[in-house]
């Protein structure tokens, strides 16, 4: 276990009294050309151009049995229900997702230690790296809630402590991602331009947050223009499918009103060269099942 250093300079302001829009000031590939690594050039190009990789099959059709059987242990033990990592659906009243999924299970966390998993996160973040968040997400049928556009490392800056933008987030299909059961969304390029947020943090804005995003929200004429200006993919694929994404790459989901459910386990490595500090602009810290205080290499 290793304590957070003090708060460091600022590069991203957020949560202030207006929008801003600033250009990002870290690479977006971390490693050295040429550096090896299970993704070939032309997809970290992409990646650095688009700040997504998409891939077929990450992991097999009998691991996918095996993971999606953990979620649904996982899912109906009463025992995880009650703890405090699970985050529970506002409609539904049914689990939706449940936090530092790594920890709680020795499957996924041998999952995020796997070589095609943390590998890629080395090779994009081009040092070691720890789980700075996982979960896994459940999205059933008839109803499930979305979540609103954002960007991972507004909140991460604000609430968590992350300097820099050198951490990567990665969700692994466990189920098919239809066009029309709420799948991902990214504006392609997006991660290249900082949106810094209007709106003071709340303190605890964790608890609500999780449920429904209030704080940290981009307006809708910003919006706009970040989807007139790059677009928007949506991500479809089977099961054991994953998609590789950029912390400030502007993303959401919509909800699932299919009868077809959607499930993923979705984990966030983070550089072990930048750390968490003190918030950048949230009163107090998220609990540490939310934003690691470990950072201890994975592997």
């Amino acid at each position: 276990m290793t304590t957070a250093p003090e708060r460091t300079i600022d590069l991203y302001p957020t949560r202030g009294a207006e929008e801003v829009l600033i250009e990002r000031k870290d690479p977006v590939v971390w490693s050295e050309p040429g550096a090896e690594g299970p993704i070939a050039a032309g997809d970290l190009a992409g990646f650095e151009r688009d700040g997504f990789l998409a891939i077929d099959q990450l992991i097999t059709p009998d691991e996918v049995a095996v993971y999606h059987g953990e979620l649904e242990r996982l899912m109906n033990d009463p025992a995880m229900r009650a703890d405090e990592r699970s985050i529970v659906e506002p409609r539904s009243q049914e689990i939706r997702s449940i936090f530092e999924v790594h920890k709680i299970s020795e499957l996924f966390g041998k999952l995020a230690a796997d070589p095609r998993v943390v590998g890629r996160a080395r090779q994009i973040l081009g040092s070691d790296v720890y789980v700075h968040q996982s979960r896994i997400n459940v999205k059933p049928g008839f109803g499930a809630s979305g979540f609103y556009w954002h960007s991972d490392f507004e909140t991460w800056h604000a609430e968590d402590g992350l300097p820099n933008m050198r951490t990567v987030s990665v969700s692994i299909a466990l189920t098919k991602n239809h066009d029309t059961n709420g799948g991902l969304m990214i504006m392609p390029g997006s991660h290249k331009t900082f949106l810094g947020c209007a709106g003071a943090t709340p303190k605890d804005n964790y608890k609500r947050s999780l449920q429904m995003q209030d704080a940290g929200i981009p307006s809708n004429e910003t919006l706009t223009r970040l989807a007139s200006d790059h677009g928007i993919r949506l991500f479809t694929g089977e099961a054991g499918s994953a998609t590789w994404f950029d912390c400030n790459a502007m993303h959401g989901s919509g909800d699932n009103i299919t009868p077809y459910p959607r499930s993923n386990v979705f984990i966030v490595f983070n550089s072990v060269e930048n750390t968490a500090v003190e918030p950048f602009a949230a009163p107090v810290r998220r609990p540490e099942f939310i934003g690691a205080r470990d950072f201890t290499p994975v592997g």
